[in-house]
């Protein structure tokens, strides 16, 4: 699976937001469910697949987190933009 990968060190009630030309999935997730989902396995994530942008997702717990942007499968030339609102 082909994917956009971004590792942050974030805080509680800080905001990841993308903005992107097509829809997709955007995901948050800590370290172990990043590396579950890059083998393909079961994970536990944050946000979902969007279709109206800006999207933003909240973060739940202070720490390091990976935002993944992904096509579901499919593929294309996306552009994109990621930023995150720190409280």
């Amino acid at each position: 699976m082909t994917f956009l990968h971004s590792r942050e060190y974030l805080s509680a009630g800080d905001v990841a937001v993308l903005n992107c030309d097509t829809q997709c999935n955007f995901r948050l997730t800590d370290d172990s469910n990043f590396e579950a989902f890059r083998r393909g396995a079961r994970h536990t994530y944050y946000g979902g697949f969007y279709t109206h942008f800006p999207a933003k997702i909240v973060v739940p717990s202070p720490g390091h987190w990976n935002v993944t942007i992904d096509l579901g499968g499919g593929s294309a030339t996306i552009r994109h933009s990621l930023s995150f609102i720190k409280r």
